[in-house]
């Protein structure tokens, strides 16, 4: 019975293309979009997951993102190396500073202040130069796509100067970082330069990176701090979701692309489930043949589902690798946000799910009801 569902579904090329359209749209959509949406969310984060070894976040207790800067005092670091259980922790400046190019034009920098001693929340691919000559005076690493976008066109080169808070600033290392939401150029330095770099200010502590002791959870850790220091504390996990929440709480990223979703879902359900439709209305015949031979109403049912998940199988996966195609067009020809997890796959194969099951619904009714004396009529 399987074998003659599938030779009816493919009998008329244009009605059976016509269901795969409607269900690859809908996939193509849902897939393409929601990668999006997830690369944007992506952006806002790369900052935090390009920090690599402290599992703590200590901050102000206002702070919502990883871009909401509030100042701490420098005393709070010491107050943090002094709660137990806490095994290190040190400084990290984070803020926006405007330099000044060896061409007189002006560009905002993302300025990281790395712990002077450790270095910790340095970049981990470096592909020119060296971590060590951050020591070197007025040093600094800039990441790759920020050299780019200030000096398009010409070939990576150390050795470069430029003017922040009229302090001179010499490039020794080029280094690749995930992009940010805003993309603005990425620089690296100590600390203490990082405070010259910087706007004066009597407070320019960003947060303070610790790591919890062997055998102690850093959620304990966490818990500790707070309690200690007033501070907020969080893991590097959570400090990871408290920023995607806020972007998704705080502006229209997800409505944008949600409507966008479901418009390309019912589209894709009113496509299909119409085409599905009109294919079993003009093969009423047939079923009205199968069942004067005997074939029972489960059986006639088993058939318009199998026929429905194969069309729904054949849309997805064409729909899904436009998708993932298109994502790989973009990233190499463009700078535009993609990409796609495995969560995205599982909505957009439920979402594909869904449409089949009402596309079959919605024509199953007619089958169910046909008599057998259809075939015997003129």
């Amino acid at each position: 019975m399987l074998w003659i569902a599938w030779k009816m579904l493919v009998g008329n090329r244009v009605k059976y293309l016509g269901i795969v359209f409607g269900v690859v749209f809908a996939a193509l959509l849902i897939a393409q979009q929601a990668s999006i949406f997830c690369g944007l969310m992506s952006l806002t984060i790369n900052q935090i997951r390009d920090v690599e070894g402290p599992g703590i976040w200590g901050m102000d207790k206002g702070v919502q993102y990883v871009d909401d800067i509030k100042p701490l005092a420098d005393t709070e670091l010491f107050r943090v190396k002094g709660v137990p259980g806490v095994e290190w922790a040190v400084r990290f400046y984070k803020g926006i500073a405007r330099a000044r190019l060896e061409e007189g034009t002006y560009e905002q920098m993302i300025l990281l202040g790395l712990d002077d001693a450790t270095l910790v929340g340095a970049p981990r691919q470096l592909f020119m130069g060296s971590i060590a000559d951050l020591r070197k005076p007025d040093a600094v690493i800039i990441d790759d796509a920020g050299y780019r976008r200030i000096w398009p066109d010409e070939p990576f080169r150390i050795g470069r100067t430029f003017e922040m808070n009229d302090r001179r600033a010499v490039v020794v290392g080029l280094a690749k970082a995930g992009r940010t939401f805003t993309s603005f150029p990425i620089v690296y330095t100590r600390y203490s330069q990082a405070v010259l770099f910087a706007p004066p200010e009597r407070r320019v502590l960003s947060f303070v990176l610790a790591e919890a002791a062997p055998g102690v959870a850093p959620e304990e850790v966490c818990r500790r701090i707070e309690e200690r220091t007033g501070l907020q504390a969080v893991t590097r996990t959570q400090f990871l979701w408290k920023t995607i929440i806020y972007y998704m709480r705080k502006t229209g990223i997800p409505i944008n692309f949600g409507i966008t979703v479901l418009l390309g879902f019912f589209v894709g359900t009113a496509i299909a489930g119409q085409t599905f439709y009109l294919f079993t209305v003009e093969n009423i015949r047939q079923y009205g043949a199968l069942k004067a031979m005997g074939a029972s109403n489960w059986t006639i049912l088993t058939m318009v589902l199998a026929q429905g998940l194969q069309v729904g199988l054949v849309g997805y996966g064409v729909g899904v690798g436009l998708a993932a195609v298109f994502g790989w067009w973009v990233r190499g020809a463009s700078r535009l946000a993609f990409f796609m997890p495995w969560e995205v796959l599982a909505i957009t194969g439920a979402a594909v799910f869904v449409i089949v099951l009402v596309a079959s619904l919605v024509s199953i009714r007619k089958v169910l009801v046909v008599e057998p004396a259809i075939v015997f009529r003129g």
